[in-house]
C-alpha cells in the first residue's frame, strides 16, 4: 500500500512538472504581454475591482463558470507593467484547475477570452497606467457601507471600525481613480453587491452584453479546489453552495452610526462617479 502511495505521488509530481512546462513554454515565449504560443486572439484581462467583503467572490465564481473565462479569485499579483499579465496567466492556469478530469484537461487548450483576476487593496496596482489598454475589462463592485465595515470586522478582528473605516474609504477613492482612467462605458461596468443577489437576470444580461460572450451567465456555478481557501476568496459564508444563496449570515459587530453616515457619503459620491464612467444594469453601453 506504502508503495503504490508512493508511485501516485510520484506520478503526480511528474504530471504537474510537464503542465507546468507546457503553460510555461506556451506563455512566455512570445514577447507580447496579452498573447501566448499557438493562440491567434489575444487575452483580454477581465479585473475585478473592489473591496473586502463585496460580495466579490460571488461574482468570481459566477463569471468563471462561463467557458469564456479563467480565473479563481485573489492572485495577489503586484502589477508593475503589462508584462506582469504573464505571471496571471501562468498562476491562473496553474492554479485554477487539479487537471485530474477530461474537462480539467480542455483547459489546456488556453482557449478563453479573458483571464480574470480581483484585486482589493490599494497596493497591488504599482503603476495604473495599463488600465487604459483596449484589452482591459473592468467590473467595478461595491458594497453598502454597514454591513461591508461589519463583515470586514469580523474577517480581520483585529481591526476596529475606525480601522475598517478608513481602509473602506480609501478604496472607494481608488475605485473612482480606476474607473476615470479606463473613461470607457464599453470596457468596464459598475454594480452592487444588492443588485447580484435582487436583479440578477438584469446584471447578467449587462455582462454579456459588456463582455461579448456567446454563453449566457446562470445562477449556478463550479465550486473549484481553491472555493473557499484563505487569501484566495471569500471562507466565511455560503461560496460553496455553488449557486447563490440569498439569505445573509449573522454578523455580531455593530458599527456606530456616526460612522456609517460618514461612511455611505463616500459610497454615494463613488457610486455616483462610477455611474458616470462605466456601463450599469440600467445604462449597459
Amino acid at each position: 500500500m506504502k508503495q503504490m502511495q508512493t508511485l501516485r505521488h510520484r506520478i503526480r509530481l511528474y504530471k504537474n512538472d510537464l503542465v507546468s512546462g507546457y503553460f510555461h513554454f506556451r506563455i512566455n515565449t512570445l514577447a507580447d504581454p496579452y498573447t501566448i504560443l499557438g493562440r491567434a486572439q489575444p487575452y483580454k484581462i477581465l479585473f475585478i475591482l473592489s473591496h473586502m467583503r463585496s460580495g466579490s467572490s460571488l461574482l468570481t465564481h459566477l463569471l468563471n463558470s462561463n467557458s469564456e473565462i479563467i480565473g479563481y479569485g485573489e492572485t495577489h499579483i503586484q502589477y508593475d507593467s503589462e508584462q506582469d499579465f504573464k505571471n496571471l496567466f501562468l498562476k491562473v492556469y496553474l492554479h485554477s484547475r487539479e487537471f485530474t478530469k477530461l474537462e480539467d484537461l480542455n483547459k489546456l487548450q488556453m482557449n478563453h477570452k479573458y483571464v480574470l483576476d480581483k484585486v482589493l487593496h490599494n497596493n497591488k496596482f504599482l503603476t495604473e497606467d495599463f488600465l487604459k489598454s483596449q484589452q482591459i475589462y473592468a467590473l467595478f463592485l461595491l458594497r453598502e457601507p454597514q454591513r461591508s465595515l461589519a463583515s470586514i470586522m469580523d474577517l480581520k478582528p483585529h481591526w476596529d471600525e475606525e480601522t475598517a473605516y478608513h481602509y473602506y474609504i480609501k478604496r472607494l477613492s481608488s475605485l473612482v481613480s480606476y474607473a476615470q482612467l479606463i473613461n470607457s462605458k464599453k470596457r468596464s461596468m459598475f454594480l452592487t453587491y444588492e443588485q447580484l443577489l435582487n436583479h440578477t437576470d438584469s446584471v447578467f444580461m449587462a455582462l454579456k452584453q459588456v463582455l461579448e460572450t456567446r454563453e449566457n451567465f446562470s445562477e449556478q456555478y463550479e465550486v473549484l479546489r481553491t472555493t473557499g481557501m484563505p487569501n484566495v476568496g471569500d471562507h466565511k459564508g455560503n461560496i460553496k453552495a455553488g449557486r447563490i444563496i440569498r439569505n445573509q449570515r449573522k454578523l455580531e459587530n455593530i458599527i456606530s452610526a456616526e460612522l456609517i453616515d460618514k461612511a455611505r457619503l463616500h459610497f454615494d459620491k463613488c457610486s455616483e462617479t462610477l455611474s458616470e464612467y462605466c456601463s450599469t444594469i440600467n445604462n449597459k453601453l
